[in-house]
């Protein structure tokens, strides 16, 4: 029997083939044409954008989180937007038990409230045609008053609802559609995403920023997206006008010199000017005359107007010092609400033009780590008005520590961007109930409190003032139960001179402390003094010279030898 081979398989084997070859055809077809299709056939749906809001808000290209509120045609802002916007170098406080809104700038503070048509600018009535006002807990205010302090403008475009806030003195770059039938912006960059504005030939276009071949821009109805490069045409720059704010208030100062500062330390009695001797190169004098005397904000003053007529005789500025009285309580207190604050201030500025003063001394100490924020809106409050006036503003700080009360309070930082001078008070490194004896103010210590204000605080050299000790202290060390008790006395110069004569003392130098040393045995008592005198003093104004700063103050008059202001006078003005 014959028996017939079949192919039959191997046919099937290249039918398969084929088939495979056909499918890979037609899946490389069919990508290639979704290629084509995603790379080079535009979506030509235009969309409504949802932004969540009503008046959705436009920053640099960028939609907050928050919008506005159009009341009447004109624009309500969110405060935490302006907050963001604006920064911390601009900053806007809401105060919610008494519905206040207080916006300052270094020239000006203006304060209005929720629901109310009036407010003030540096006290001047400043009349508003709509109201700050709450809405689901977020605070709502005005733009003119915010164009009034800030130069910042608005755009709203009816159509979009959209509102695009300009920043005061920005520079932006515009551009022009260049296709004949529109250029379109879209949600994402790409020709697939949705149209959500079409721009007519040459129409307008704010440009904020630019990535692979797109451009994110603006168009007239104010919709934020993405446009081809290609499709438009880099215009001219868009300036926006700066902030028409006065000139910033130019501090006085010393024409070829620098600040010399003396403390007036006044307790129960007024000092009789006709008893003060010459202090040869003072040119400022700081008398503790104002004391915060309760919760409200009231201000004991003890000015006297014999004094002031004294020193304008000597030629000497009198920047009268405020004090809390080193009292937490009052001053958190006092501190927490913008009536206390305003309180505090209008007394100050009605004591400078009674008394004539030049300027005021701001000299809070013992303050609560909380009321940190409290004590830096205060200045930002008090300086502008006082500035108005005319009046020179200081404050006067720790060296940084870790101490909450004496050091941790204060935000130099915040602080030295607001006032004229900032007086660092380089004295106590051993304080009066130190369980270590040591010096006030070794030379190194003082050093590393300048350089840390300087550095970590970023507060200008021309706006620090060193301050020195004119005073020591008397350690006194016991041996009691095998332990060493400390104790100590605070000592002017000359007292220590009249020691050092009586026990007849040979003062040596500390080197590390950068100042002269003397011990000495009183019964069973070791008493050492670490001296303040003429070669201390040098190297403290060497500082000075050393890091550009202001000037120096000292603490406090009558503290000092009559000889000790010669030597600062010529230490400062010594060509070097």
């Amino acid at each position: 029997m014959e028996t017939m081979l079949r192919r039959t398989p191997r046919r099937r084997k290249s039918s398969g083939a084929r088939n495979m070859l056909l499918f890979l055809i037609i899946i490389l077809a069919a990508g290639g044409g979704w290629f084509v299709y995603d790379r080079y056939i535009p979506n030509f749906k235009q969309t409504i954008p949802d932004y969540g809001v009503k008046n959705p808000i436009v920053v640099h290209g960028e939609v907050m989180k928050q919008g506005a509120i159009i009341e009447n045609n004109e624009v309500k802002l969110p405060l935490p937007v302006l907050q963001q916007v604006l920064g911390a170098d601009q900053p806007i406080r809401y105060e919610a038990d008494s519905g206040s809104i207080i916006l300052t700038t270094a020239n000006k503070v203006l304060r209005l409230q929720t629901n109310s048509l009036t407010a003030t600018v540096n006290r001047k009535p400043f009349d508003l045609t709509i109201t700050a006002e709450v809405q689901d807990d977020v605070v709502y205010i005005p733009i003119t008053p915010i164009e009034e302090l800030y130069g910042l403008q608005t755009e709203y475009a009816a159509d979009s609802g959209v509102v695009t806030l300009l920043q005061s003195g920005e520079a932006i770059q515009l551009a022009e559609a260049k296709r004949e039938k529109g250029a379109a912006i879209r949600t994402e960059p790409t020709i697939r995403a949705p149209i959500v504005e079409k721009v007519p030939l040459a129409g307008k276009l704010r440009v904020w920023g630019e990535s692979d071949g797109w451009l994110l821009v603006q168009g007239p109805d104010g919709h934020p997206g993405y446009m081809a490069k290609d499709n438009t045409a880099l215009a001219s720059m868009e300036q926006i006008a700066p902030s028409d704010n006065e000139t910033d208030f130019v501090a006085w100062k010393v024409t070829g010199s620098k600040i010399n500062l003396t403390w007036e330390a006044v307790y129960q009695r007024k000092p009789d000017p006709a008893t003060i001797p010459e202090m040869q190169g003072v040119n400022v004098v700081s008398p503790t005359w104002f004391e915060l005397q309760d919760e409200d904000g009231t201000i004991k003053g003890k000015a006297d107007p014999v004094y002031v007529k004294w020193a304008k005789e000597q030629k000497m500025q009198v920047w009268a010092l405020f004090s809390n009285g080193f009292e937490p309580d009052r001053t958190s207190a006092a501190l927490a609400t913008v009536e206390t604050r305003f309180h505090m201030i209008q007394q100050l500025l009605a004591f400078a033009e009674l008394y004539h003063l030049q300027g005021i001394n701001v000299d809070f100490e013992n303050v609560y780590t909380k009321d940190k924020e409290n004590l830096v809106q205060f200045v930002r409050e008090l300086t502008p008005l006082l500035h108005e006036a005319g009046l020179v503003v200081s404050i006067d700080v720790t060296p940084k520590s870790n101490s909450e009360m004496w050091s941790v309070f204060l935000d130099r930082k915040a602080l030295g961007k607001v006032v004229d001078y900032m007086m660092v008070m380089a004295y106590d490194e051993h304080w009066a109930t130190s369980p270590v004896a040591g010096s006030v103010a070794s030379l190194p210590w003082t050093e590393q409190a300048l350089k840390r204000i300087l550095d970590e605080d970023a507060v200008p050299a021309s706006k620090l003032i060193l301050s020195m000790p004119l005073y020591t202290r008397i350690w006194t060390e016991t041996e009691e139960n095998g332990e060493t008790k400390v104790s100590s006395k605070a000592l002017g110069m000359d007292k220590v001179k009249e020691i050092i004569t009586q026990y007849k003392l040979k003062p040596v130098l500390d080197r590390d402390a950068g100042q002269h040393y003397v011990e000495y045995k009183e019964e069973e008592a070791l008493k050492r003094i670490w001296i303040e005198d003429e070669l201390s003093i040098k190297a403290r104004v060497a500082l000075v010279k050393k890091y550009g700063l202001a000037g120096v103050a000292t603490w406090q008059r009558t503290f000092q030898t009559n000889a000790i202001w010669k030597t600062i006078d010529t230490a400062l003005n010594k060509k070097t």
